[in-house]
């Protein structure tokens, strides 16, 4: 039995902690647990947390409760996709830098791969069966991105204030074209956080309990895994990448580099992680018409059945899209650029955040930030997914019978995927 694979306690009643500092191991171990996690983690962001909790925190004993808690916090307040931060964050801490490559890696090429299996078959799909299937898929979609509004509601807009500023973001995203309306939304978020929520009381558990309760404050080895200096580094390409990707794309005329923008900002705007991504890219890409709208549900309900990040979603979008090399190759860009503004900024913000993460404005503009996004994601659940989906009696019934499945029997994301499909053909076959 390897030693670092050993699941003795990470801490003593003698140490007079609640967690010892997380012990170091290798690459080698790290990349084992997290090929298992890969192909087994089904169910989205929250559920991966969960997966992560009981096999790195519980069984093989890594970290204590307290430093995961702190990882999860600060991924779910970065931009990007949470679950793939806190598996890139836990790598790092148990094997550095090659570590967390190796749980990227790890955690990512399955559901990659499969992906891009789809994106490959998207063109099998043209007949009256493949229509079928396609037609199914999109409106499985729509109960899967209804159910993640509603959840998301119920944690991020509990409130009336928080769930006035949800309304006014999704109007906002509706009303104003593409990227515009998002920022707006997202500015309107912060603004509402900063100056209504920075003191508001989370009925849940007090001024700051409940989901927004904060674990103890990481210790000085969790803060100390990345040294400042490569952390200001991390900051300074992921603002410089941001602001000159366009630039650069714009100026060389290149597909590539401009598929490689819109993927990258994606990326780095979304808040929330999973589902919330689908309006960005619905924005930078099925808008411009670089992906058909049909396309782009197909793979997006698609995704809902794989294990791993939801953000492969994006490998998909490169294989399919027009813009850029497409395929494999568009596929491998796509992927790496969505996936790095929230890794970049993970590794960056680390070893400042047991300093910042209590103050009151920082808090503030967290609840209100994610109000907006609620409503980001009513928005899109409109528009483009219920009206491209939604164009009959018998496609609305078969949208309500997946969405009971999710939220009364609670039925895993890729078996109502698997329903959607097949009320898909049966609708084809009643002409409905």
């Amino acid at each position: 039995m390897d030693p670092a694979d050993a699941t003795e306690p990470a801490d003593s009643p003698e140490d007079g902690r609640q967690d010892a500092p997380p012990r170091p191991g290798t690459a080698a171990e790290v990349l084992r647990a997290f090929a298992v996690l890969g192909v087994t983690s089904f169910g989205g962001p929250v559920a991966h947390l969960g997966f992560f909790r009981a096999d790195l925190v519980e069984r093989r004993r890594w970290l204590g409760d307290a430093d995961y808690g702190d990882l999860v916090v600060l991924g779910q307040f970065l931009p990007g996709p949470a679950s793939s931060q806190v598996g890139f964050g836990l790598g790092l801490l148990r094997g550095g830098p090659l570590g967390a490559l190796a749980a990227f890696v790890a955690f990512t090429l399955p559901s990659a791969l499969v992906m891009l299996a789809v994106a490959s078959g998207v063109g099998l799909l043209e007949g009256p069966v493949g229509s079928a299937l396609v037609s199914g898929l999109t409106i499985g979609a729509v109960a899967i991105v209804a159910h993640a509004v509603a959840g998301m509601a119920r944690s991020l807009a509990a409130d009336r204030t928080r769930a006035s500023v949800a309304v006014v973001a999704a109007v906002l995203a509706l009303a104003l074209p593409g990227s515009t309306g998002q920022l707006a939304a997202i500015a309107v978020g912060v603004l509402a956080g900063l100056w209504l929520l920075r003191g508001a009381s989370d009925p849940a558990g007090g001024a700051d309990g409940g989901a927004d309760a904060s674990p103890p404050a990481a210790p000085a080895a969790w803060a100390a895994a990345v040294p400042r200096r490569a952390a200001v580094a991390c900051l300074t390409l992921f603002a410089g990448l941001l602001v000159g990707l366009p630039l650069l794309a714009r100026a060389t005329g290149s597909e590539a580099l401009a598929l490689v923008d819109v993927l990258y900002r994606s990326g780095a705007l979304v808040l929330g992680g999973g589902h919330v991504v689908l309006p960005l890219l619905q924005a930078g890409l099925v808008d411009p018409g670089w992906v058909t709208e049909e396309a782009f549900l197909t793979g997006y309900a698609a995704a809902q059945a794989v294990p791993g990040p939801l953000f492969t979603f994006a490998t998909y979008l490169g294989a399919v899209t027009t813009l850029g090399p497409g395929g494999p190759l568009g596929a491998l860009l796509a992927t790496l650029a969505i996936f790095a503004p929230g890794l970049l900024l993970l590794v960056g913000v680390l070893p400042f955040w047991a300093a910042v993460r209590d103050r009151a404005w920082l808090r503030g503009v967290m609840r209100g930030a994610g109000a907006a996004v609620v409503g980001l994601l009513a928005a899109a659940l409109w528009d483009p997914v219920a009206t491209t989906a939604i164009t009959s009696t018998g496609a609305f019934c078969l949208a309500l019978v997946c969405f009971v499945l999710l939220t009364a029997w609670r039925t895993p994301p890729w078996a109502v995927v698997l329903v959607a499909a097949g009320g898909g053909l049966v609708l084809s076959l009643l002409g409905a």
